[in-house]
């Protein structure tokens, strides 16, 4: 939305870790964890796509909380009006509430 106070999104369990991308865009992937941060906001990412080290920004804050995660900035990778963006996340704990029969 382009907005600081960015989109939600519900994924039904609390990320481990979470991966992004600009699709209408040539930015590189993002990703988030709990390993190396276990605090909101998360600002300390890797680019998994590039040659270069963990990146601490507070241009890339991202709250992850127990029912999906909340975008905490304005950078065009993650956030903007006009993108479309796809991500990838993963369940911290992924059949502690699983309800499959």
């Amino acid at each position: 939305n382009g907005s600081a106070d960015g989109p939600f999104v519900y994924t039904g369990f609390r990320p481990r870790w979470i991966m992004f991308k600009r699709s209408d865009d040539t930015s590189s992937w993002r990703i988030h964890d709990t390993e190396r941060e276990d605090f909101n906001p998360h600002d300390s990412l890797l680019f998994p796509n590039e040659n270069s080290a963990e990146t601490t920004n507070s241009a890339y804050k991202v709250d992850i909380v127990s029912s999906g995660f909340k975008v905490r900035n304005t950078n065009s990778n993650f956030n903007t009006s006009s993108g479309t963006y796809l991500y990838a996340a993963f369940a911290e704990h992924p059949f502690k509430t699983a309800r499959a029969r």
